[in-house]
């Protein structure tokens, strides 16, 4: 692609990796002679994150206060000259080879993520378990599979992004969270399998942040997908008060309370689904109207099966 790219690189207190990757993003950027900028948005840091930063050769913008890495993205979305955005980690766990790949696929997808899913993946053991749920909770809210849920190296369009701007969190959750919006959207989402190296530095994640993105998940549901939400409390609710009705009709010909509160309950989720399913359907038209529905390539007998398959509906 001819087109230029923004990379743009979130930092809290990376001084011992930042200046190696912008380094290397810059010598990669040379090497396959893409035009673009690289800007690092240091969050905040107590250390000499943004100086170093500097000298390497980036663009530095600096929070006054620690934000959050996903306010810092935005603050950089934002300040990025070109449309084609691309995002990494300061920590250099994301090899830097893989830019010219995911950029040339935003040819063929609206979203390109690194999955970490190559032959050198180091993500803690502790992690995995709670990453396992919450990719399986993923994937029954968007209807698809998800490879990597919320890989922080990922290739898109400013105009896309800036759309979700008001649900994506300051948090570490905006990856996560753009990722089921465009799902549920239906833009394409392709996915590019690479490595994961061990970071420079400590980890800001908490093993507790689990529990954060998993009201995350639900919370997006509601706002795309609500029925994914809301039926299965409804069918729990009336499987519940059949089986209260029919041992309270065996005991007694009398239906419990207990029975009933079930039914009403299942009535009341109804209700507010079909409440939740009309807001969001309503907001997607218009959603529609003012940014246009997403773009659809022209089929010719060159596509490769890779670009079909990678090709993501409802």
């Amino acid at each position: 692609m001819n087109e230029p790219v923004s990379i743009i690189i979130p930092a809290f207190n990376e001084q011992l990796g930042v200046a190696a990757v912008v380094k290397d993003v810059l010598r990669i950027l040379d090497q396959h002679a893409i035009p673009g900028e690289v800007i690092v948005v240091d969050d905040g840091s107590h250390d000499g994150t943004g100086e170093a930063a500097y000298r390497a050769g980036a663009r530095v913008l600096r929070n006054r206060s620690n934000r959050g890495y996903g306010a810092t993205l935005k603050t950089g979305i934002m300040a990025a000259s070109h449309n084609l955005i691309l995002i990494t980690d300061a920590d250099g766990t994301y090899p830097v080879e893989y830019i010219p790949e995911l950029v040339a696929g935003l040819e063929t997808a609206d979203m390109v993520v690194g999955a970490r899913m190559g032959k050198n993946v180091a993500i803690p053991l502790v992690r995995r378990p709670a990453k396992w749920v919450l990719n399986k909770l993923a994937n029954y809210v968007t209807g698809t599979r998800i490879p990597d849920l919320n890989s922080g190296m990922r290739a898109f369009r400013k105009n896309i992004a800036r759309q979700y701007f008001a649900i994506l969190p300051d948090q570490f959750s905006f990856t996560t969270t753009i990722t089921l919006a465009m799902l549920c959207d239906n833009y394409a989402v392709r996915y590019i399998p690479v490595d994961y190296l061990p970071r420079q530095g400590k980890s800001k994640i908490v093993p507790w942040d689990a529990a954060s993105f998993a009201v995350l998940i639900l919370r997006t549901a509601t706002m795309f997908r609500p029925f994914r939400v809301f039926l299965p409390i409804v069918g729990f609710c009336l499987a519940y008060g059949s089986i209260k009705m029919a041992i309270d009709m065996v005991r007694d010909p009398n239906i419990s309370a207990s029975a009933l509160g079930a039914f009403m309950s299942a009535l009341i989720v109804l209700l507010i689904g079909l409440l939740a399913d009309g807001v969001a359907l309503r907001l997607g038209r218009l959603h529609q109207n003012v940014n246009g529905v997403p773009l659809a390539d022209e089929f010719t007998m060159e596509e490769t099966p890779r670009v079909v398959a990678s090709r993501v509906g409802r």
